[in-house]
Order: structure tokens, then C-alpha cells, then sequence
């Protein structure tokens, strides 16, 4: 299964705001995608409250898993953007 590990670029972490972006474009893509820390549990990356539980804050490191390698590249382009800017 695909999967690429990312840096977290929004300065505050996978808060609300970044956490809504990807839940909503992993919704658009059609295909379940995963999200996890190092160590941690993979999450549902269509829901931003389990975003959000893997506490990511910037600079963290998050992988993101799908069967579709690019969905994989989109949703791990959107955890290293700084979301919070747009």
C-alpha cells in the first residue's frame, strides 16, 4: 500500500482549520486514507477530529497511507502546506 512520511508545515499542528482542509479533501478523493505518527495508530484522515487526536504539531512527522498513490502525494502535500496561511 502506497504511503509517504511528511513533515507537519501548519505552525500550529493538525488543528481545526488543517485538519477540516484534509478531512474534506480526502472526502473529495473518493478513497480511504490513513494518517498516523511514528509509533502511533493509524487515523481516518476523512475525519478532522481523528486528525486532530494524533496531536501533530509543526515539524512533527505524520505518514500518509492510501491505495491510491496520488491521493497519497495530494493529502501529503496538504500535511507539509502551511494551512494556516491560506
Amino acid at each position: 500500500m502506497p504511503s509517504q512520511t511528511v513533515t507537519v508545515g501548519s505552525r500550529v499542528g493538525l488543528h481545526a482549520r488543517p485538519a477540516a482542509l484534509i478531512a474534506e479533501a480526502v472526502g473529495k478523493a473518493g478513497v480511504p486514507v490513513t494518517l498516523a505518527t511514528p509509533g502511533g495508530n493509524p487515523v481516518d484522515a476523512g475525519s478532522p477530529l481523528m486528525i486532530m487526536t494524533l496531536g501533530a504539531q509543526k515539524g512533527a512527522e505524520v505518514t500518509v497511507t492510501s491505495d491510491d498513490a496520488g491521493v497519497v502525494e495530494q493529502i501529503a502535500g496538504l500535511v507539509s502546506a502551511d494551512l494556516d496561511a491560506e
